[in-house]
């Protein structure tokens, strides 16, 4: 067997309830929530209790998803499953650099609410939203993109995916010209136009607040999205320009084939990356990891 990478996923796939039956199953995962739980006051209430709407938001979303992925990983790794490579999707980059040491887990949390209160602070002054393009290429869609001022090619997904960034007014006729072109849309459930120039303050915010914390160079090969290429010094830097430019999903998958990886585990409550990464190469093992069906298929499959 090659190598084994855990890519640990973004906004979209929460949920209120997500991950309730691995909470209740194994103490490993439900004892790394409530210690998170102790630093991010209201996290598990955030997770089991809340509405969907309030999930939603940005400054709730990331805390949750960071503390459900971290508790997952923590689970694994108990289980004699562990990754050479550490890749996250967005938010998800915090949670991998904690797994890759470059923070503890604690303070990843801290890391991960401040970066969620920045953004949704740039948010709020913007009627901004996210879209994904399906079934053109890049060339294509940036060519779209430029006729509107204010929509943003940001992640760069797999081959006939690409999400945009921009105000929702011109996102609406960018759709209708995405469909005249043969392709079509399909909104993401954030809200925020993320990793483009609509988050520069949160990105300078974000740096600044960095500046005063410690960050080590991970222990194992972590990616970057800003670099699509894996972390080798300036961690800090590089990860404060993640917030404000494109996510190189696809180009960061395709070199940790290339070095070898041949099984990728989803850190996360849903299936997105698992989904994209199988349009990226067919032929790589791809797990989801976010119920217990999944973890006991990783288990058995997986484990060392």
């Amino acid at each position: 067997m090659g190598k084994i990478a855990f890519v640990f996923s973004g906004q979209g796939d929460q949920k209120v309830g997500m991950c309730r039956d691995l909470y209740d199953t194994y103490p490993t995962f439900r004892a790394t929530l409530e210690k998170l739980d102790k630093v991010h006051h209201g996290l598990l209430d955030s997770i089991f209790s809340s509405s969907d709407e309030e999930l939603m938001k940005t400054i709730n979303t990331q805390p949750a998803l960071y503390a459900i992925e971290t508790a997952i990983s923590s689970l694994l790794t108990e289980m004699g499953v562990r990754a050479d490579i550490a890749a996250g999707f967005s938010l998800g980059e915090i949670a991998a650099l904690a797994y890759a040491g470059s923070f503890s887990r604690e303070s990843g949390m801290n890391i991960v609410s401040k970066r969620a209160e920045f953004m949704q602070e740039d948010s709020e002054k913007y009627d901004a939203i996210m879209t994904a393009v399906i079934r053109l290429d890049e060339d294509k869609v940036y060519e779209i993109a430029e006729k509107y001022d204010y929509v943003f090619p940001v992640n760069f997904n797999c081959p006939g995916q690409i999400v945009c960034s921009g105000l929702e007014n011109e996102i609406a006729s960018f759709e209708s010209d995405v469909k005249e072109n043969g392709g079509r849309c399909v909104r993401l459930s954030v809200k925020g136009a993320f990793h483009s120039p609509f988050m520069d303050e949160a990105a300078e915010k974000f740096a600044s607040f960095l500046d005063s914390t410690i960050v080590d160079n991970p222990k194992i090969t972590t990616y970057s999205n800003y670099l699509g290429a894996p972390y080798e010094h300036s961690v800090k830097d590089i990860l404060a320009k993640q917030i404000n430019n494109p996510v190189l999903w696809q180009k960061s998958v395709e070199d940790m084939i290339r070095r070898g990886v041949d099984t990728f585990i989803e850190i996360g409550p849903g299936t997105t990356l698992t989904s994209i990464i199988r349009k990226i190469d067919k032929n790589q093992r791809v797990y989801p990891a976010g119920n217990l069906d999944a973890i006991k298929k990783i288990q058995e499959e997986v484990s060392c």
